[in-house]
């Protein structure tokens, strides 16, 4: 695991809890704007609220998430990611963190757990990667409070609760795991345009002033930690947006001035930018581009399938890792919705296929005609023609093989 230590937190500074909320975060705005240039102000104000939440996360019921992606390098997301690493509570920083490293790390402070910065998190969770399941099981269980995670620890023959929770920020190109952008603030940066300038960073001459910055910050946010954690804000949002917003929403509340009305614009804003951009999780899309491969067919072999689902151009199957959908992985992301190829018998002989009736329920369910034409428009392959398909004689195969 590669990291930067974290910062030691001094002394709250004297008169803390006279600081203005108001001009603090104006003041974190005013950083991020000198050295970054961010998406819109909805942008500026979620990871202005974000930074100042990690000083309170003891507070917090959930732990907001902070996804920082840009679809090509030098859109300024790491550059952005050391703004947050210099502001933010006890910043643990990393760019190849093992899950046993982060649990020591988050086990060894519990009840004031770090930050957790992961930058280049698309050599772990981005479409050629192979993905690390455990790191990513750890950020989905750390979100929320006292979900800890169950290790044999063989050495003292017993079972030990991990910590989990902490606030987490994760810098990559691409999209991150559906489930780590639910429970996110995402900011989608973008390369600077002709004539946006920003002043450059560099740690030993600019580092000492975001220090200071960020002792006052903490200062003001324990000062008033009590509050936070009783805090009850009204929300503009519902459901899972709710819960990783409510910190963001409290902060501001607390702040005052012109922050609680813009948290709550920035909140339905990047929510509805989420929910609008966000592609279907993978095996959602899946079912939507079996529905279009299989046009009027009642079974297709699995090789078949496959073929079909990686020519489609708008798909990720052809890349989705890094020799494209395997029959194993395929078979996989079905199961979860109780479809499995079987040994079947169709005009051209025996073979390893799925059946239509398998999908109908799931297609049922999930597949909606608003989900767009890979859920459920025209086939972009030529149908086959139906054909009567009979068992083998085998059971559906819930192996590694499709």
């Amino acid at each position: 695991m590669t990291t930067t230590t974290s910062h030691v937190q001094p002394e709250f500074p004297h008169g803390a809890a006279h600081e203005s909320g108001s001009d603090l975060l104006d003041q974190i705005r005013e950083t991020l704007a000198r050295y970054v240039i961010l998406p819109d102000e909805h942008a500026a104000v979620g990871v202005s609220l974000w930074i100042a939440a990690t000083h309170a996360a003891p507070a917090w019921t959930f732990a907001t998430r902070l996804v920082i992606r840009a679809p090509e390098k030098r859109c300024g997301k790491s550059r952005l990611l050391q703004i947050v690493d210099g502001l933010s509570h006890a910043p643990l920083k990393s760019v190849n963190a093992s899950p046993s490293a982060v649990y020591r790390s988050i086990g060894d402070r519990a009840s004031d757990p770090p930050t957790l910065l992961l930058d280049e998190a698309d050599t772990i969770f981005g479409a050629k990667a192979s993905g690390d399941e455990d790191l990513r099981g750890l950020l989905n269980a750390g979100f929320e409070r006292d979900n800890p995670a169950l290790r044999y620890n063989a050495g003292h023959n017993k079972v030990e609760e991990l910590g989990t929770f902490a606030m987490a920020a994760l810098a990559g190109i691409g999209a991150m795991p559906d489930t780590i952008e639910d429970r996110a603030v995402v900011i989608r940066m973008r390369r600077r345009a002709p004539g946006e300038k920003v002043a450059p960073y560099r740690k030993r001459r600019d580092g000492e002033p975001l220090d200071k910055l960020r002792a006052r910050l903490n200062g003001w946010v324990r000062a008033n930690l009590r509050d936070l954690g009783l805090a009850t804000p009204s929300m503009p949002v519902e459901d899972r947006a709710a819960d990783l917003w409510e910190p963001l929403i409290a902060v501001a509340d607390l702040a005052g001035g012109a922050w609680p009305e813009a948290a709550r614009q920035a909140a339905v804003v990047l929510t509805g930018e989420r929910d609008a951009n966000v592609q279907a999780s993978a095996q959602t899309r899946l079912l939507g581009d079996c529905r279009t491969a299989f046009g009027d067919a009642d079974a297709l072999p699995s090789a078949v399938l496959l073929e079909r689902l990686k020519a489609m151009e708008e798909s990720p199957w052809a890349t989705y890792g890094p020799n494209g959908l395997t029959p194993m992985r395929l078979g996989a992301l079905l199961r979860e919705f109780d479809i499995a190829s079987k040994n079947l018998r169709l005009p051209t002989g025996q073979a390893k296929a799925y059946s239509r009736a398998d999908f109908t329920d799931a297609w049922d369910r999930y597949c909606t005609d608003d989900d767009g034409a890979s859920a459920g428009g025209e086939p972009s392959q030529p149908s086959q023609p139906s054909h009567t398909i009979e068992t083998a004689g085998q059971s559906p195969l819930f192996g590694g093989t499709s």
